[in-house]
Parts: structure tokens; C-alpha cells; sequence
């Protein structure tokens, strides 16, 4: 069944899985990085990978689009992971243990609130995001990233013994900047690393930039840099406790529910972690869509990604990945490759596994550098370095949008900074069109004054469409016009109540015209008075469509020069 429904969204299954393959090469480096953004050991971020393509490749609702570990959510998973080995110590619990076991029962959370929202089709909502926060959003998760990876810079300070020093500040060892050849044979590195994924899509694309550039890095740093002491994936797991990579299977674990209280305390300190985590991954796999749906030319389905993401992400927190969402860049490359049904996903997706279970030795000996020049690459990406030249070119409330979004997503995180962004948004585009209602007014020759009224009538409007009418010095009839405005809510209709009531106390006639049905209809069914003042029997000329040839007049278009 699983490979008729994949058969059935294959186009082309040559193209699927020659992407795939390319695809996977690339994820394996980035998984890693991530994994390291996170906090977590490098088989997390593998295993979060390869559940994530699989489940969303085959499930989810955009084939061709590849699902992994992000930065988006790792750097909101970081604090999640450290915060849960602050409590693992007093606990007396290994460090290491429990704030990654932390992580694995709010992904369960994270993949029900994703699955809520599918369900309860929310994901259409992604259209409500203005491009501005969208700007923002990934210049902030850009620069997140590069200050994630100015630690890799650091060293563990050490006393004249060798031991290692412990801040009495955070309880941890302390680091201090690298110096001499260290510092300049890291730099080296990091930049022969993003020299080559610059330069190799230039010559060729079939090859994969980034890890062409971990293998040429990682033989250099083998072979004629062996005396630097260069710190690669192995002894930085190591460094901080672990044993080094041991690839296998994803087991099934529950060991969270063993090592972690269930109680409301527990719900309390993951609930946030876990609403944070599901927000950005939602915004960010729905944006991935709409982005692919674009370039071809196709629909997806947004409330089924939700599902499937959210389904994802409780496999991940059962087996021991670090979870994730869909991934724009990796998803271009599969387009691009000509990936375009559910295959290419599940082709990556394999292949990862496959290099986890028979090449995680080889992991180890990737230089740390080599993971710092390919994310660096990924920030560059990222970042949109259009929003520097169109700042001065767009409404200052649009550039202001986009420079908070990117300041809170710094301070903050990528979900308080979208929605506050939305929010901001929200009110600038209600103060732009409060401001624009107007109302002309003139005489008829029998004594009645018109006031024609322009712009939407909304909560925000009110108080200067109040202002339009000059009750007490008016004659005794009185008519309103909306042929020019729309009332959105229902402020506005409260509004037209109340003025009318105003007029009527002083003996006055007031009379509307080209109201909407639906605000007929509500107004009438809050009071019956107005069956009389609402004119209905009136043609509104603008709605008149020519649809006879022989009645239409033809018009003569002029070329443009």
C-alpha cells in the first residue's frame, strides 16, 4: 500500500531518486551542524533527519519537499536541552541524560499541538504573515546561527595543571577564545570550507558543494595539519562526556516517562518550548510550501503537512531524534535536481539511515571547522540581503517591521518575533485605514444634504467617521451614502446606530443607501426601525455588468510607448 501511494505521486522516478541521493549527501553535514546548534549528539540530529524526511515524504502534504533538522528549531531547542540539564543536576541526574530526555517528551507535545492545527485546518493561516516579518524572520534566524557558531571559536580554559577550569558562575567549564596557530588553522579551515561551496556550484551542481567540501577539508587536516590538534566531531562529544558516535536503528525509548515527573510543574516548564517549537515549524514548513508550490506551479496541501510534520515529530520524540520541519534550502536542491514526487523524499531519507548505520565512525573524524564553514554558508543563504537595499525604498512601517522581527528573534526567539511582527503589522494596517475614511457632502435642491461616505468603516475608523457629521446644525434630512465605503465589523454598524439614533432624538430623517446585504440584514435584525431608512430598491451602476456584445461599446485601446 505505503509503495503504490508513493508509485502514484512519482512523475518521474529516475529524476526522484538521482535527487534524493544528491539531496541526502547534502543533509548529512547540515543534520550534524544542527545537532551541535541544538546541543544534542550528532545521531540525534542524524536520526531526527532521517524520521522526519520519511514520515513527511510519504505523509505529508507537498511532495517533493525535504523535511530535517533545522536551525529554526534548534536554536529554540538549545535553552530547552540546557534548562533540562540545569534540573538533571539537581536532581542528580547525568547531565547528559536529561535535558536531551527533556527534549524527546516535548517533541510529543510539539507533534500534538502540529497535528491539532492540521486537524482543525489552521494552516491556511500562513497567508496572514506579511513579507516584511517574513524578512525578518529569516535575517533573524540567520544571525542566531552565526552567534550559535562563534562558540565552536572557543577552547576549554585550562589551569597549569591541564585540568579543566570550572566557571563558578554557570557551574560549566569554562572556554576561553582560541589563540595562535589553533585560531589561524581554524579560520583557514572555515574559510577553504565556504571558498569551495562557493566556487563548486559555479562549475557544476551534480557534485554536492558541502560535503565536497567536508571530505577535501577533513583529508587536509588528516594528512598535513595532523600536529595542530584540530577538534573534530569525535572529540567534541568526547569533550563534553559522550562516547562517540555508535550508529543503529532508531530504538524505541519511554525513558523519558521514567527519568521525568509527570506533573503539572513538567507541563508547565515544556508547554512554552514545545508551543515555540510547533509555531516555527509550522511557519516555516508552510512558507517551504507555498515557496515550492510557486516554483511548481502545483498545490499542496497545508493542513495535511501539519498532520504529517506533527506525526513526525512524536516518532522522533519516541525514538530519539531531535525532531525538525521542512528545510527551504534542501528543498530547492530537490527541485532544482528535478525531485518532484514523494519518492525523492523517501530516496534521502534511506540513504541517510544507510550512512548512519555503516559510515558514523567516519562522522567522528569530520573537523569541527569544516561544520562551522558549511553553516556559515547556510547564514549566507539565509539572510535577505535584498531588505538593505529596499529599507529606503519601502513604507517605514514595513522596514521598522522588518528590523524588530529581526532584533526579537535574537533576543527572543523565531515564534515571539513572527507573531509579534503579525501583530505590529496588524495595527499599522488599521491605523492606515483609519485614517482614510472621508465623507463629501453636499445639498440636493430640495434642502437635503448627502454625505457620501469613502473608506472602510471598522473599529478603527469610528471615531473619525463620528466626526464626518455635524448632528445638531444638519436640516431635517439627511441621507448617507456607502456606494464608496464597506463596514467590516461590527463597530461599524454600532456606529451607524448610535448616529442615527443622534439624528432622530433632534426630530431629524436619516436615510442609507448602498449598504451591503449583510450589514442590512444585522442591522434590521437589531432593530426593525430600520426596515424604513435603508433604501433597497436603489441600482448601484458599478455592479452593472455588459454582457451582451451587440449592447457593449467598443473602446479603443491606445499602445503604449
Amino acid at each position: 500500500m505505503m509503495m503504490s501511494l508513493i508509485r502514484r505521486q512519482t512523475a518521474n522516478a529516475k529524476n526522484d531518486v538521482l535527487s534524493g541521493l544528491t539531496v541526502a549527501l547534502a543533509l548529512i553535514p547540515e543534520a550534524v551542524a544542527f545537532a551541535f546548534v541544538a546541543g544534542v549528539d550528532p545521531l540525534v540530529g542524524l536520526y531526527g533527519a532521517f524520521m522526519m524526511g520519511l514520515i513527511t515524504s510519504i505523509f505529508g502534504g507537498r511532495p517533493g519537499m525535504i523535511s530535517g533538522a533545522t536551525g529554526a528549531m534548534a536554536v529554540v531547542m538549545v535553552t530547552l536541552v540546557k534548562r533540562g540539564n540545569d534540573i538533571g543536576l539537581s536532581l542528580e541526574i547525568p547531565i547528559e541524560n536529561m535535558g536531551v530526555q527533556y527534549l524527546f517528551l516535548t517533541l510529543l507535545l510539539v507533534g500534538f499541538l502540529q497535528m491539532s492545527a492540521g486537524i482543525f485546518k489552521m494552516g491556511k493561516f500562513v497567508r496572514l504573515i506579511p513579507h516584511p516579518v517574513m524578512m525578518g524572520f529569516v535575517n533573524g534566524l540567520a544571525i542566531v546561527i552565526f552567534l550559535s557558531q562563534l562558540g565552536m571559536f572557543k577552547t576549554h580554559h585550562l589551569d597549569e595543571y591541564g585540568n579543566k577550569i570550572i566557571d563558578p558562575l554557570t557551574g560549566e567549564y569554562a572556554k576561553v577564545w582560541l589563540q595562535g596557530m589553533e585560531l589561524y588553522a581554524m579560520l583557514g579551515l572555515v574559510g577553504l570550507t565556504m571558498l569551495i561551496m562557493y566556487i563548486l556550484p559555479k562549475i557544476t551542481t551534480k557534485i554536492p558543494a558541502a560535503l565536497t567540501a567536508i571530505l577535501v577539508v577533513a583529508i587536509l587536516s588528516i594528512t598535513l595539519l595532523p600536529d595542530l590538534n584540530i577538534s573534530t566531531v569525535g572529540t567534541f562529544i568526547r569533550d563534553g562526556g559522550g562516547e562517540g558516535l555508535k550508529g543503529g536503528l532508531p530504538k524505541f525509548s519511554t525513558e523519558m516517562f521514567q527519568l521525568i515527573p509527570l506533573n503539572l510543574e513538567t507541563l508547565k516548564f515544556i508547554f512554552p518550548y514545545a508551543a515555540i517549537l510547533a509555531a516555527v515549524g509550522l511557519i516555516e514548513s508552510l512558507m517551504t510550501l507555498n515557496l515550492i508550490d510557486e516554483l511548481t506551479e502545483t498545490h499542496g496541501n497545508g493542513n495535511r503537512e501539519c498532520i504529517a510534520q506533527g506525526g513526525a515529530n512524536i516518532i522522533n520524540g519516541f525514538f530519539g531524534g531531535m525532531g525538525g520541519c521542512a528545510m527551504i534550502g534542501q528543498s530547492i536542491i530537490n527541485i532544482n535536481s528535478g525531485g518532484r514526487g514523494r519518492l525523492s523524499g523517501v530516496v534521502a531519507a534511506l540513504t541517510l539511515l544507510s550512512f548512519i548505520l555503516f559510515g558514523s565512525s567516519y562522522i567522528e573524524q569530520v573537523p569541527i571547522a569544516a561544520l562551522v564553514g558549511v553553516m556559515f554558508m547556510v547564514v549566507i543563504g539565509t539572510f535577505a540581503w535584498s531588505s538593505f537595499r529596499i529599507l529606503h525604498k519601502i513604507p517605514v512601517s514595513d522596514a521598522f517591521v522588518i528590523v524588530l522581527v529581526s532584533a526579537l528573534t535574537v533576543i527572543f526567539d523565531l515564534a515571539v518575533a513572527v507573531v509579534t511582527g503579525i501583530i505590529v503589522s496588524a495595527l499599522v494596517f488599521s491605523w492606515e485605514n483609519a485614517v482614510k475614511i472621508r465623507a463629501r457632502k453636499r445639498i440636493k435642491e430640495d434642502g437635503t444634504k448627502v454625505y457620501e461616505i469613502w473608506g472602510p468603516l471598522f473599529f478603527g475608523s469610528v471615531q473619525n467617521f463620528n466626526s464626518k457629521f455635524d448632528v445638531s446644525n444638519d436640516p431635517n434630512n439627511i441621507e448617507i451614502d456607502f456606494i464608496e465605503s464597506k463596514v467590516s465589523d461590527h463597530s461599524g454598524m454600532e456606529a451607524i446606530k448610535n448616529l442615527v439614533n443622534k439624528y432622530e432624538k433632534l426630530g431629524k430623517k436619516v436615510t442609507l443607501k448602498h449598504l451591503s446585504p449583510d450589514c442590512r440584514k444585522l442591522l434590521i435584525k437589531g432593530n426593525k426601525h430600520f426596515e424604513d431608512i435603508i433604501e433597497t430598491d436603489i441600482e448601484d451602476p458599478r455592479y452593472f455588468v455588459v454582457t451582451d456584445k451587440e449592447d457593449s461599446m467598443e473602446i479603443p485601446i491606445k499602445n503604449a510607448d
